[in-house]
């Protein structure tokens, strides 16, 4: 029983990280031959413009945020980098928070995609004029909505988890939010 349990999980982890997604191609195409250079309209870079929010599970008031973070996909279908900042800016304290987010893409239909991203967080705070720097781990899921097929304008959802190395271990959840600029 136990070796038919481990041959499952092998044979499910296998198809999840070396076949693609049934949502991952349009119209039959196979995708292990690339399109032709004129077929393929996803842009070099994605930039995203938007607004954050985040809220600390020990306490306090939720902070916002303007949000500034590029996209890059450097394997098609597979993987999808970005970075990005975030500066919460309170009474008597501000707080930078710097990602990078490893991501998974699937494409849901010819304009929606979801990623589910992991990677890490830099956390510069100063408050009452002492600065601290500390190292955090991010979750964040990313939903895009792209109007029309050619994926120069959108907007993206962001919901994401937080979970700081740093003594205290402080965890929070946030939400991002804002406009989809594609870079050809």
């Amino acid at each position: 029983m136990r070796i038919r349990s481990f041959t499952l999980a092998g044979a499910c982890l296998f198809l999840f990280l070396c076949l693609p997604a049934p949502g991952q191609t349009f119209g039959g195409k196979s995708s292990t031959h690339p399109p032709p250079a004129a077929e393929n309209k996803d842009p070099v870079a994605i930039l995203e413009l938007g607004a954050s929010t985040s809220w600390n599970f020990s306490g306090g008031a939720a902070t916002f945020a303007p949000n500034l973070a590029a996209e890059i996909t450097p394997i098609e279908n597979w993987l999808e980098i970005e970075a990005g900042v975030s500066p919460f800016y309170t009474r008597n304290s501000t707080e930078w928070d710097t990602d990078l987010l490893f991501k998974k893409p699937w494409t849901l239909s010819r304009t929606a995609e979801f990623m589910l991203g992991v990677g890490p967080e830099w956390v510069h705070l100063n408050q009452n004029g002492k600065a601290s720097n500390s190292i955090a781990g991010e979750v964040a899921g990313d939903f895009m909505f792209w109007p029309k097929r050619k994926h120069c304008f959108g907007w993206y959802l962001e919901p994401a988890y937080d979970y700081s190395f740093a003594r205290g271990h402080q965890q929070s959840i946030g939400m991002s939010g804002g406009l989809l600029i594609g870079i050809p």
